[in-house]
């Protein structure tokens, strides 16, 4: 016997088989159609996923279904495309922890869908479909400690790959339009890769003051934080041009002063970072 769905509340953390339980839908996949809750279930997964959705704001810019090749409007992309008319409620979860599905709430289609060029799991460019969403609540029950944990994690696995590997995967994850999500603040949405890179080509060395890491982290790591050239509040790109690895005092510096001097410095350092990479 199935669980009522209607009991769940955003914030409840469900595991794979409470889906089923609650929605009577398939335990794989990202897009779960169920009819017999007339339901379509959404997973959105930030700890490991070949799908770019991106938040920006309150808007969830969801990538549809289909790894390989191009994606077409057909089954779960269709449903979730006439959502406002099939009679289908779309309900999301966010997945920050493995095998931990947060639930947000019931989404709606906001605009019509679009379609943009992204990677398949086999690293080919191909066309998919994306569909904006907003939370019929209008407040995510995701906190931004989740969110940063997840960044975390992620660059603590990237700390293990190449500069090459880096370089390869910063240039896939660069964007100009840079995401963000409204939580107690308002949060960018960074590559991880461009983070790892930044400061894998600094090497422990302050790009601004020249000066070594003034401590190690927990890691043994030297310790530098990344900071884009050009703030991303300013429309600034993330991506590996416009990244840089910074003791805390020039960081500080950065974002007091923020002289322009400065900044060309910094663009010319990172060049030649640039440069040296090319080279080996």
């Amino acid at each position: 016997m199935l669980k009522n769905y209607q009991d769940l509340t955003p914030g409840d953390v469900l595991l794979n088989q409470d889906l089923c339980d609650y929605f009577g839908c398939s335990p794989q996949g990202g897009m779960r159609r169920s009819k017999r809750t007339n339901t379509l279930i959404i997973v959105s997964n930030h700890v490991e996923s070949i799908y770019e959705d991106k938040w920006i704001g309150d808007i969830l810019h969801y990538t549809g279904m289909g790894r390989l090749g191009d994606q077409k409007l057909n089954t779960q992309n269709k449903t979730l495309a006439e959502s406002k008319t099939n009679g289908i409620t779309v309900h999301l979860f966010e997945v920050f922890k493995d095998k931990n599905y947060i639930y947000q709430g019931p989404v709606e289609l906001i605009d019509e869908p679009y379609q943009q060029q992204q990677e398949d799991e086999q690293k080919k460019s191909r066309t998919v479909w994306v569909f904006p969403l907003q939370l019929k609540s209008k407040n995510s029950a995701v906190t931004l400690t989740e969110i940063i944990e997840t960044s975390k994690n992620k660059q603590r696995k990237l700390r293990k790959k190449t500069l090459e590997q880096l370089a390869a995967e910063a240039q896939a994850t660069a964007k100009n339009d840079v995401g963000f999500r409204n939580t107690s603040t308002k949060y960018y949405i960074r590559s991880d890769s461009i983070v790892q890179l930044a400061k894998k080509l600094a090497n422990g060395i302050c790009q601004l003051c020249e000066e070594a890491a003034p401590f190690l982290d927990k890691n043994g790591d030297p310790y530098l934080e990344t900071h884009h050239i050009e703030w991303l509040a300013n429309g600034g790109s993330d991506s590996p041009e416009n990244t840089v690895a910074l003791c805390p005092n020039c960081h500080k510096k950065m974002h007091v002063v923020n002289d322009e001097k400065d900044k060309l410095f910094l663009r010319m350092k990172n060049l030649e970072l640039k440069k040296l990479l090319i080279t080996q």
